[in-house]
């Protein structure tokens, strides 16, 4: 719901484009941000002086020179560059922090454009009503396969039910406002799930459904590695609530297990021969799976506690290209 006031001045819009082994489809996508961005200045929806901003994040192919090739024949291009892999989320945040010194708003979008570019119109007509938060969400999952969708399903409701706030089928394709932007730069953690934790900020928002298209060309870098680190990413870095399950787990077992030794102190009393065996073998077992599971949660909990302890940077920087831009303060 929008309850902000509608804003007058048109925006300084900067797309940031993660980046990582992308070379089979950068330039296809340079060609059509900026056709697409010229569109959206020729109408008066964005000021002229906007931009794109890729992230490279470590890319091991021709992405970065290719990047670089780009910013050199045109200052529309900004290229700004991992000295190492940190990851999807990282990315966008670097992406972010840097665009917010020169825009008044920050689209994030995929490097392979499969997320509706068109849908642009429809986050600036969100952020013009007053939005500081715009959220991309999937209008379905056609393109995706049946084992991914089910477990996507699953996924968001699990997150739902341990009190996430991330919005079902919802994307990094999203618009922040430089205000939502400097308050997001408050956060210091470095483990990353921005569509958990965007929404916790409370800032007036909107949603912006998209259409999701095949790939153009290349393949997926997401894995499914790096898809279960972003899930658990997700649920570890947004709840404790796995851990009150735990406590839960215990008392109700302390419960059943001294239900069980008044019922066999009752049979022993009664002179009844219980063998037991096969229940002894189902009670340790079950135990034992639940102790092991609970160890596991709280090792991700205590894991993440202590990655948090080092405080060491999310991401290094190693260069940033950014020609013809003036700082939000200069303007």
């Amino acid at each position: 719901m929008i309850d902000a006031m509608s804003r007058t001045r048109i925006p300084t819009l900067y797309l940031v484009i993660p980046c990582y082994n992308e070379e089979e489809v950068i330039e296809k996508t340079a060609a059509i941000v900026k056709e697409k961005m010229t569109r959206l200045a020729d109408e008066g929806k964005i000021e002229r002086d906007s931009k794109v901003l890729f992230v490279n994040d470590g890319s091991s192919d021709n992405t970065l020179r290719m990047l670089h090739d780009l910013s050199k024949k045109d200052p529309f291009y900004g290229v700004l560059s991992f000295a190492g892999n940190y990851g999807h989320q990282s990315a966008i945040l670097a992406g972010m922090m840097e665009a917010r010194h020169y825009a008044d708003a920050v689209v994030t979008i995929d490097a392979d454009l499969q997320q509706d570019i068109e849908a642009l119109d429809d986050f600036l007509a969100a952020y013009m009503s007053g939005c500081d938060v715009v959220y991309g969400v999937r209008n379905d999952r056609k393109t995706d396969g049946f084992l991914k969708k089910a477990t996507a399903t699953m996924y968001y409701k699990l997150m739902h039910m341990l009190g996430s706030s991330a919005l079902t089928n919802s994307a990094d394709y999203r618009l922040m406002s430089t205000k939502a932007l400097d308050a997001l730069s408050e956060y210091e953690e470095s483990s990353l799930f921005l569509r958990g934790l965007i929404p916790t900020m409370g800032f007036s928002s909107d949603i912006v459904y998209f259409d999701v298209k095949e790939r153009e060309a290349g393949q997926s870098k997401y894995t499914f590695k790096k898809m279960m680190t972003l899930a658990l990413d997700g649920i570890t870095s947004c709840s404790i609530r796995p851990l009150r399950m735990i406590g839960s787990l215990g008392f109700i077992t302390v419960i059943a297990a001294l239900v069980m030794i008044i019922i066999s102190i009752v049979d022993w009393a009664n002179g009844k021969n219980v063998q037991g065996y096969t229940t002894l073998l189902i009670v340790m077992l079950v135990l034992g799976g639940v102790i092991l599971i609970s160890l596991g949660v709280m090792g991700e909990y205590i894991g993440k506690t202590y990655m948090e302890a080092k405080h060491r940077p999310r991401y290094i920087v190693d260069t940033v290209v950014l020609r013809e831009c003036r700082r939000r303060e200069e303007k």
